[in-house]
Formats: structure tokens, C-alpha cells, sequence
């Protein structure tokens, strides 16, 4: 039988936003960034309160269907409890739907809320599970999880019937490596994004990659002089250009000035990691351009913090 949690019971969490892919580790790379998201959570009495500030406050909805409100319910289920009522509130600095993890954080922030109000029953892997299950793949999940960077993966049931299970294992980053994100003024939708992709690659292309995320890898945790290799790609950012050509433009420029570029997740979010700052002048062009420039250290070597209970 389940344990209802006494009224009056809070957490607050805060979640780090990531970039996915770090350009070849496609669905598989990713780290976390020191930009965060904060989530309050109070057992009430009886129905839902959700309180937004910040980033999204004027689109994201204020129901059961808000993503962290899904979450809060699914980590309760897992550990076994319920509530009588809750009053949740998101005070969000990451960017909506810009390849900065924000879907991610979200779903990590409710299942660590609801594991701070049931006294921390879930495993470490059990976090990574359901906040990747909202997603489909755990590599943003996983980095904002576990902090630093992540290498992940997905094992995919041979009775086609099971849930996948979602696995991360966390990676330490050269602390000289920061990043810099160019953050453009519009959305991308994971999905449409992913519809440009081929259905089928070359055994070359393929085997490019491979080689590019066993270089990157290595590179940001003990040789970031290797960063730009590492972060060359073949599989998904060619195909994406069409369809975010600013995105791609200054992804070119970048590299083609020795730095370290490449789309974060499905973009639109330009990413470079180095270990010495950019170029202001490139900075400032950027920002007359319409991008938002924000310069980040990688968050680690925890993701979620419990603030209170």
C-alpha cells in the first residue's frame, strides 16, 4: 500500500541545463552547463498549484500536462507514495526548446523533487530511467542527472514489447574546458529536426564518427587540444543545415577560426568548448547578429542539487 506524504513536506531542486551530441556522439555524448533551473515543490492538501518564472513563464503550461508536474508523478509512482496535493514552482533560466537540455532538465528536476519528498528512495540509475523514458534517449537526461559529462546509451528489449532502459555513466571533463553558447532568437523542434535525417548512412560516414566520439572522449576529459577534432561529425549536422542555415553558418565560421564547434543537441544553440575564451570580436558580431551569448563552465561533478527538505 502506498504512503501518502504528510502535508507541509518540501524540496527544491535545481537542475543543470546540457548540450547533446558534443558533434559526433550522436544520442550518445553529452555534458552538463552551469545554467539552472530551480524547482520548489510543497505538499498541499488537495489539487495542483504550478507557479512559472523565468524562461517559458508565458507558454508553458500551469496543469498536470506541464512536463515537470509529469515527472513529480512519475518518480512518486516509482517510490511508491502519493500526495494529497502539490504546489510546484519553476523558476527556469534555460532556454525553451534551444538544444540546451531545457525538456531534459525538466523531467530530471520533477522525478529529483519527487525522490527528495519519499527520503531519496531511487537509485542513481533508477533517476536516469525515468527522466530519460520522457525523451526516448538519456543523454541530455543523463548529463543533467549525473553532472560533468556523460557517455550513454539505450538497450532496446529483443521482445519489442518491454521499455527500453536508458544507462549514462558520468565522465570527468578537463577543468580547463568551458563553454560558450550562442543562443539564436527562435525554436527548434527536436522532432521536425530529426525527420531531415537519412534513414540509412555510408559504412565510411559511419565509421568517420566512430572514430570522432572515441577521439572526443578523450579529448574532454585529458586532451582538449583534441576538441576540434573531436567534435567533427558526419551523421546528423550536414543533413541539418538546410533547415537551421543560421545555426549552421556560424557553426562554419567558428570552425573555420580553429574553434570547436557544433550544433547542441537539435539545436538551435551554437556550442564551442575551449579552454580559452573566444574571440570578443566574434562574440560581439554575434550578438549584433540576434544571438544570445552565454558563456558557461561545465557543471559538475554532480548534476541535481537538493537544496532543502
Amino acid at each position: 500500500m502506498s504512503t501518502e506524504l504528510e502535508i507541509g513536506r518540501r524540496v527544491r531542486v535545481k537542475v543543470p541545463a546540457s548540450s547533446a551530441n558534443l558533434g559526433p556522439g550522436f544520442d550518445t555524448l553529452g555534458i552538463a552547463l552551469s545554467l539552472y533551473d530551480t524547482v520548489e515543490v510543497e505538499v498541499i492538501d488537495q489539487g495542483l498549484v504550478v507557479e512559472i518564472y523565468g524562461e517559458g513563464e508565458d507558454v508553458l503550461p500551469r496543469d498536470a500536462t506541464h512536463l515537470v508536474v509529469k515527472a513529480i508523478y512519475s518518480g512518486l509512482k516509482a517510490a511508491d507514495v502519493t500526495a494529497p496535493g502539490l504546489k510546484v514552482t519553476c523558476t527556469n533560466a534555460i532556454p525553451q526548446s534551444r538544444g540546451l537540455g531545457s525538456s531534459a532538465s525538466a523531467a530530471v528536476a520533477g522525478i529529483a523533487a519527487a525522490q527528495g519528498l519519499a527520503g531519496f528512495p531511487l537509485t542513481q540509475q533508477q533517476v536516469v530511467q525515468l527522466s530519460s523514458a520522457f525523451e526516448g534517449h538519456p543523454d541530455n537526461a543523463g548529463a543533467s542527472a549525473l553532472g560533468s559529462g556523460v557517455v550513454s546509451w539505450t538497450e532496446i528489449p529483443v521482445d519489442g514489447q518491454s521499455q527500453p532502459e536508458y544507462r549514462a555513466v558520468s565522465i570527468p571533463v578537463h577543468p580547463d574546458i568551458h563553454a560558450t553558447a550562442l543562443v539564436p532568437d527562435f525554436h527548434a523542434s527536436t522532432q521536425a529536426v530529426r525527420r531531415v535525417l537519412p534513414s540509412h548512412v555510408t559504412h565510411i560516414d559511419a565509421r568517420f564518427n566512430v572514430s570522432r566520439t572515441a577521439v572526443m572522449t578523450v579529448a574532454i576529459q585529458h586532451h582538449p587540444e583534441l576538441l576540434w577534432e573531436g567534435t567533427r561529425d558526419r551523421l546528423h549536422q550536414p543533413y541539418r543545415s538546410d533547415v537551421l542555415p543560421v545555426t549552421a553558418e556560424w557553426v562554419n565560421r567558428l570552425r573555420n577560426r580553429g574553434y570547436a564547434a557544433y550544433l547542441s543537441g537539435a539545436g538551435p544553440t551554437i556550442m564551442v568548448l575551449s579552454t580559452e575564451p573566444v574571440d570578443p570580436e566574434i562574440l560581439e558580431d554575434a550578438q549584433a547578429a540576434g544571438l544570445k551569448v552565454l558563456e558557461l563552465d561545465i557543471a559538475g561533478p554532480v548534476g541535481i542539487e537538493v537544496l532543502n527538505t
